[in-house]
Formats: structure tokens, C-alpha cells, sequence
């Protein structure tokens, strides 16, 4: 989740706030690649969370890449509860997984780099105090009991809102991890067509990406769990957005969703000020209950838009927010995949040619059988894994176009970043189908051997 946005004034118009979404437009040579990953950390010799103090807490973790790797410090009320360094950010989500956001990048090449720095960096101090870090989309085995909740006001908040408006919002903050890229538009049109393609093959991504198939130590019926934990998390901020696909949408509508999205918090003086539930027109008109006569600034807007939780989402760029967090490869291939769709304009064409004609049921439909069935998944008598089969090689072609040469030039693109993608459609095996077969097989039900098998 978001650290507390800064910079920007008073908001004096209702055309600022779609302006701001819009100052976000760069020329295509400005592009860059966002990717952003989570993992579960557990106690080697235990297999139980890590909590957030103690010599193999996660404190320790974040005290560890400060002190040997050089990340600077970013403290919430004397807590340690992030890090920055290069453009890149270290944050701890609600459960204590660790967040890598990273650092706005030209290529594949370059972000994979990246990732692989970073985890090689953590593992270098996990191991010293016998933590271990695992990609999943849902934790395991462990109980909202195990849960830590770390020292951030945001999270104490959200926390005790979630029951209030769903039934699953606090297993999302606790026990599910996700990777996503954040991607960048041009102009208005450019931002539409993107959006709509990115909300409408989000469950593409889902199905391919799909690694939650266990939760409390059992099978739970679903390839990704952590779909079924978005679905049913806050309708008011969640979803499909069907208004996206309507004739005459931009970003002044988005603001009218966005406004109308209840709020969580206000953040002043390094402090969380409780907006639950509140309305940002209200505090656009001075009449928001927690600050009475007070008006909002952009910064906080840009908070607000941090609370909002759609398959995919605008902010000053795209994020694809539709992917279990998994293994090395797969965090690769994430921004892969949608880089290939959406960075060349034939392949965005084609790619908004594979689902322009459907109705918000069908997208809905996809939604929540790429959840269930993930690969397996069958809507309207069109089979997932050959739709999957079509995106992907939309996006092999968008790759190839882009012509990014990596390796020193030993390698002319960025399409092998797609391999663990081809694997999986030449098998019919998303990591949930690996997972539980190895589940029925060779582990013999033995939830435990995940840690072993699986972590980075």
C-alpha cells in the first residue's frame, strides 16, 4: 500500500482534480515500467509470520537493508516502516509482507535487474536472522490470529472500517501478496483505451498468474484465493469499473467515481486523521465531519486515490492490479506481458480487438472464473487458456516491436521475459495447478514442504 502523498496546494476546482490525473500524460519516448511485488516473510525454523519487532522481525529485515545495502530510512511515529533508495521503495503491507516498489525503468531488462538485486538483498539479511521470504498470492496455512499488523495509522484504521463494508477486507490487508506494473499514457484517448483493455484482459493476467490455491492449510477451491478476496472485499472501491466502457469517458468521470468513493483517512502532521466513510465532496465544500472549515489539497486527493482498489486503476499513470504475487520468473513476466500490450500501438489495437465486443457481464464473468478455474476457466463457450494463447502473443509481437536489446545487446528484445507465460499455456498449468499437484503428489498433503519448495 501507498506511503502518504506530498507536494501540491490548495484545491480551489473541480478541474484540478482531473487535471491532476492529466499532468500524468508523457510522449512515448517518457515511458517507463513500475513493477511492484510483495512476499510473505516466516520464521525458517517455525514457518510462522514474522512480526514486526524482535531479532527476526521484520524491523530487523528493514534495519538490515539499511545499515549493508544503503536504502534510507522512512519512519511513521518512530517506527522504521519503509526505505527508499534510486527511485525504488521498500514498504511493509498491513501483514508485514515486503513491498518492493520499484523505481521508474526504460525496459524489462532494467526492472528485472532490479528485482533480482532486491531479493538477492534480502535474502542476504534474512538468512543472518533465520527468515524466509516466499511469493504467493495468499498465505498458506496461517490464521488472521498469526496475523501481525503493522505499526502504520493507515492500516489501524483500514482495519477496523473493513468489516464494516465487506467481509474480506482483512484477509486482504494481512494474507495476500500481489505484483503489478504501473504503466504510462499520453493523452486522454491514449489513458481510455489502455484502461479499458487493462480492466477487461485483468483476468487473463489472474488466470496466468494464479498462485493462491491453499488457505488455512487446505486446498480452497480456487486458483487464485486472492481473487475471491477481491471480490468480496468493498464494493464501493473495487470491481470491474463497467463506466470505463461507456462512450464518453475520461478522466472527468474517473474524478466522479473517485469522489464517490468513501474515504478512509485524511493524513496531517504525520498523523492519520479517521475520515471513515466520509465523503471528499463534502471536504471539497469545507464540510468533511473530521475537519470542519478545512478544504482539501492535492496531496490529499493523490491519498485518496491510493484508497481505491479496481481491477485497475488510474492515478498520474495505469496500474494492472490483477496478479497473484509468485515466483522469480513470474515477477518478470508481469510487466512483460502488459508492456507487450500496451506499449505498441498495433498490439494495444489488436489487444482491445480481443474483448471490445463484450457486455460488463462478460467481463464480470471472466472476472470470477479466471478466480475459480484460472486456465480451466470457460465463459460463453470461449475457453480462457486459448484467450490467454491470443494475449500473449499480442504481447510477443508488442515486445518484439518495442526492440529493447538487453545483455549488452546479446539479446535483441524482451519477449523471453514471456517463457514462464508459453510454459504455462503449452501445459495448461498456471503455478496454482503446479502447486496443487505437487500437493496431491510428492508432498502427500503436506502443507510445510511449500516453504521448502517455494521460497526465493
Amino acid at each position: 500500500m501507498s506511503i502518504p502523498q506530498s507536494g501540491g496546494g490548495p484545491i480551489e476546482s473541480f478541474d484540478q482534480l482531473a487535471s491532476y490525473l492529466e499532468s500524468g500524460c508523457k510522449p512515448k519516448e517518457a515511458w517507463r515500467i513500475g513493477t511492484e511485488h510483495e512476499k510473505f516473510g516466516y520464521n525458517k525454523d517455525t514457518h510462522a509470520p514474522i512480526p514486526y519487532d524482535g531479532p527476526s522481525g521484520v524491523r530487523a529485515v528493514l534495519e538490515g537493508l539499511r545499515d549493508k545495502h544503503g536504502w534510507q530510512p522512512v519512519e511513521e511515529g518512530g517506527n522504521l516502516i519503509g526505505l527508499s533508495k534510486d527511485g525504488a521503495n521498500v514498504s511493509l503491507e498491513p501483514g508485514g509482507q515486503l513491498e518492493l516498489s520499484g523505481a521508474p525503468l526504460e525496459t524489462i531488462h532494467q526492472t528485472c535487474d532490479e528485482v533480482n538485486e532486491h531479493l538477492r538483498e534480502v535474502k542476504d539479511i534474512a538468512d543472518a536472522i533465520g527468515v524466509g521470504f516466499i511469493g504467493l498470492g495468499a498465505a498458506p496455512e496461517w490464521t488472521h490470529e498469526e496475523m501481525p499488523l503493522m505499526p502504520k495509522g493507515r492500516y489501524k484504521l483500514m482495519d477496523a472500517y473493513m468489516d464494516k463494508v465487506g467481509k474480506a477486507g482483512k484477509i486482504m490487508m494481512r494474507r495476500t501478496c500481489t505484483v503489478q506494473v504501473n504503466l504510462d499514457f499520453s493523452s486522454e484517448a491514449d489513458m481510455v483505451k489502455k484502461l479499458r483493455v487493462a480492466l477487461a484482459l485483468q483476468p487473463v493476467a489472474n488466470a496466468l498468474f494464479g498462485n493462491s490455491p491453499f488457505f488455512e492449510g487446505k486446498p480452497n477451491g480456487h486458483k487464485s484465493w486472492r481473487g475471491w478476496v477481491w471480490r468480496h472485499l468493498d464494493e464501493s472501491r473495487t470491481g470491474m469499473l463497467p463506466f470505463v466502457f461507456e462512450d464518453g469517458f475520461g478522466f472527468d468521470r474517473y474524478v466522479d467515481y473517485a469522489l464517490d468513493v468513501p474515504m478512509y483517512f485524511v493524513y496531517r502532521d504525520g498523523q492519520y486523521i479517521d475520515a471513515l466513510g466520509q465523503s471528499f465532496r463534502d471536504f471539497l465544500d469545507g464540510k468533511l465531519p473530521a475537519l470542519p472549515g478545512e478544504t482539501p489539497t492535492l496531496s490529499d486527493w493523490a491519498d485518496h486515490l491510493t484508497t481505491i482498489f479496481p481491477e485497475a486503476r488510474i492515478k498520474k499513470y495505469m496500474e494492472m492490479r490483477g496478479a497473484d504475487g509468485g515466483p522469480w520468473r513470474r515477477i518478470c513476466a508481469l510487466p512483460a506481458f502488459w508492456v507487450g500490450l500496451m506499449y505498441d500501438q498495433s498490439s494495444l489495437d489488436a489487444a482491445w480487438d480481443l474483448c471490445k465486443h463484450w457486455d460488463a457481464e462478460t467481463r464480470e464473468a471472466w472476472r470470477v472464473e479466471s478466480s475459480v478455474r484460472g486456465l480451466q476457466a470457460i465463459v460463453g463457450g470461449r475457453r480462457m487458456i486459448d484467450l490467454a494463447a491470443e494475449a500473449l502473443d499480442v504481447s510477443r509481437a508488442g515486445l518484439k516491436a518495442r526492440a529493447r536489446p538487453g545483455l549488452g545487446g546479446m539479446v535483441q528484445d524482451e519477449r523471453h521475459f514471456l517463457h514462464a507465460l508459453e510454459d504455462s499455456i503449452e501445459t495448461g498449468q498456471a503455478p496454482a495447478d503446479e502447486l496443487l499437484e505437487r500437493y496431491n503428489t510428492d508432498w502427500n498433503g503436506d502443507i510445510s514442504r511449500i516453504y521448502q519448495d517455494y521460497s526465493y
